[in-house]
């Protein structure tokens, strides 16, 4: 031990002696440009494997997770709206609802198993996974016994239903919710590890470094040898601003596709989900307040504060859109008049009911009109909703686009960087032997 430490000084001061004579200042040029290169290549690997890594993972798990969350919820929420107006119709149930309602359950089950893919075992994620999965069975189990006994007349079918909608709304949807908000969690911490900020800032550093001194030694080896370019040098030089070049090209390219898919594609998503499940609610409410012929009860309260939610400025369906796509822009500003007119054909609804025309108001609320009305709302946000889901899909692509070859290059061209300083100095060493 006391060998190696008194061993210590006497090479440091070999080292630091070196800079006393030109064969010795040209080795610790070697040197520090050698370490330089060789860590510029390094961070190039790392960089750009992390970015890839990380938005790789963004598209490829986290953003189908916060999808196939949505999908739960919603079809959920639809499933809920369904099952009470297939109840309202009495009797046998309209096969398009009894297929819609099927479809919504087979949906939701699928993404289910998806989800359950692409979430930690034992996070609060996984949990939800699994709350859901139990309960859309009792669910279905409730539906099918209100649905059993609304075709024999029973009154009894109406409390099945209200049991069922409880389940759905107290548990199964709060649960799918829970598991969006994990997932948009994920989505944004996405976007931190695809960005890989530190990683990217030594590499930038680095190659910084690297080019300064190379320019200094170029500048030093012209006054001392009084020869104006050193061949090798001037070409590791070159490289390393293609190299610099081109990595602030890649990594500025996936950081303004990464804020792009953020800003235009996740955050809207989210934003038109949020809209196309409230206004389920709001159709299921409505049915439900008619299929328990609760009049003003929570159902009715429930459909007012969501309306008012939907039309506040600032609301989830006010187009806030329209400067990043005027298309999607004209979807939402569709959604939000056809879902005004929804709400007017309601307000019908609740006049007909409460002054005593019950068959009216079912007949106005599962008629025609207020159903294409409605499913007009329903076909703008949906086509708003993959407008978004294929806009982000598309940016992140273009963000992972270069970044293998930077992964691959760099640390290559930094290799060659590091041969050309080498045969640079060593020429101009050789002279002093």
């Amino acid at each position: 031990m006391s060998t190696a430490l008194a061993a210590r000084p006497g090479v440091l001061r070999r080292v630091g002696g070196l800079r006393h004579s030109s064969p010795g200042r040209l080795q610790l040029l070697i040197a520090a440009l050698l370490g330089l290169g060789l860590l510029a290549g390094v961070l190039a690997g790392v960089a750009g494997s992390s970015a890839r890594a990380g938005t790789s993972d963004l598209g490829g798990r986290a953003q189908p997770l916060l999808v196939e969350a949505e999908t739960i919820y919603s079809a959920l929420a639809d499933a809920d709206t369904t099952a009470a107006q297939a109840f309202l119709a009495g009797g046998l149930e309209p096969a398009a609802l009894t297929r819609r309602y099927d479809d919504d359950l087979a949906r939701a089950t699928t993404a289910l198993t998806s989800a359950a893919r692409r979430t930690a075992e034992d996070g609060s994620a996984a949990g939800a996974v699994r709350t859901l999965s139990a309960g859309v069975a009792d669910y279905a189990a409730l539906v099918a016994t209100a649905r059993a006994n609304n075709r024999q007349g029973l009154p009894i079918g109406a409390s099945y239903l209200s049991e069922a909608s409880r389940l759905n709304r107290d548990t199964l949807q709060p649960q799918a919710r829970q598991l969006f908000g994990d997932a948009q969690r994920e989505v944004e911490d996405g976007y931190g590890e695809a960005a890989a900020l530190g990683w990217v800032s030594l590499l930038l550093l680095s190659l910084l470094a690297l080019l300064v001194a190379l320019i200094l030694t170029q500048r030093y080896l012209s006054r001392r040898t009084q020869r104006t370019f050193n061949v090798p040098l001037v070409a590791a030089t070159a490289l390393t601003v293609v190299l610099l070049l081109g990595a602030g090209t890649i990594l500025l390219t996936q950081q303004t596709r990464l804020e792009r898919a953020a800003g235009r594609g996740s955050g809207p998503v989210a934003s038109i989900a949020e809209s196309r499940i409230l206004a389920l609610q709001a159709r299921g409410d409505e049915a439900l307040t008619l299929a328990a012929r609760a009049g003003s009860g929570p159902y009715e309260q429930d459909f007012a504060t969501v309306a008012e939610r939907l039309a506040q400025p600032g609301g989830p369906m006010v187009n806030q859109y329209g400067e990043l796509d005027p298309a999607l822009g004209r979807m939402m500003t569709r959604a939000a008049e056809g879902f005004q007119r929804y709400v007017t054909a309601h307000r019908d609804v609740r006049a007909l009911d409460d002054s005593g025309d019950y068959e009216g108001a079912v007949k106005l609320a599962v008629g025609p009109e207020t159903t294409k009305t409605f499913e007009g709302v329903r076909a703008d946000l949906d086509q708003a909703y993959e407008n978004r889901k294929a806009f982000f899909t598309e940016e992140i692509s273009a963000a992972g686009s270069g970044l293998g070859l930077l992964t691959v290059g760099g640390p290559l061209l930094a290799l060659a960087i590091c041969v050309l300083a080498f045969a640079g100095l060593r020429a101009r060493l050789e002279e002093y032997r």
